[in-house]
């Protein structure tokens, strides 16, 4: 069995690399501190390893033990939600407004965010690179709720999901996550299982299954760039 590491590693330039997180114990901090440039961030992604932090701190990079998931054959749609689907109402886009997707994701009055200014702008430029992706839900004209995450070939690291109205952030995961695998994302990574997201069917696998998994879907190239988003409903 690998070490386990007292102290994170502490990231100074690019020249330092991210350590393997099995080296780690569960809670996951394995570095501290760099930046968050495009490079840096994807390297990050590409080994199983995402920012956290709030405003005044220096960067930390994470990988917990467990991980948690989220994929078609465990998305549970309840009868309520199946219903509010049908119902429609409401329109989805892909990739329309990624900047606004990420503001409304840090609302949060009286609880802090961790999407703080420089996350925002970081994430922002990944965008624009082709490695970052937001769903959108709308109604009447108004953006009620949306979801942003990170891509790297068949992996897609969903980051924050909001929403503005009744259920709609729901509605947004379960189309990003019936849109993704269809169009080919093969590990589909929410970090960690909520009271919330278990309820839609999200479960832990151990750090080790997930980083074996990562280093399969990693490598595979999937295209989203054009992706029409659908909550696939069947009929009846």
């Amino acid at each position: 069995m690998a070490p386990r590491h007292a102290q994170p590693v502490i990231l100074v330039d690019d020249s330092v690399p991210f350590p393997d997180p099995e080296a780690f114990d569960g809670e996951g901090l394995l570095a501290i501190g760099g930046d968050l440039s495009p490079a840096r961030l994807c390297a990050a992604y590409a080994k199983g390893i995402f920012p956290w932090y709030a405003e005044g701190y220096v960067p930390m990079w994470w990988s917990p033990d467990p991980r948690a998931l989220l994929d078609p054959a465990h998305l549970h749609v309840s009868r309520s939600l199946q219903k509010r689907l049908r119902a429609g109402g409401f329109e989805l886009t892909w990739n329309r407004c990624f900047a606004r997707v990420m503001r409304e994701c840090g609302v949060r009055p009286g609880k802090g965010s961790w999407i703080i200014a420089e996350m925002r702008t970081a994430y922002e430029r990944l965008h624009r690179l082709g490695r970052a992706h937001s769903l959108e839900v709308w109604a009447d004209g108004e953006l009620v709720g949306g979801v942003y995450g990170v891509q790297v070939g068949a992996l897609f690291a969903a980051e924050s999901m909001f929403h503005r109205a009744t259920d709609m952030s729901k509605v947004a995961l379960v189309a990003m996550v019936r849109s993704l695998f269809a169009a080919g994302i093969e590990l589909f990574d929410v970090q960690f299982v909520t009271a919330h997201l278990r309820t839609l069917g999200a479960y832990e696998v151990p750090r080790r299954e997930y980083l074996r998994r990562l280093a399969v879907a990693g490598g595979r190239p999937v295209a989203l760039a054009g992706l029409v988003p659908s909550l696939d409903i069947a009929p009846g």
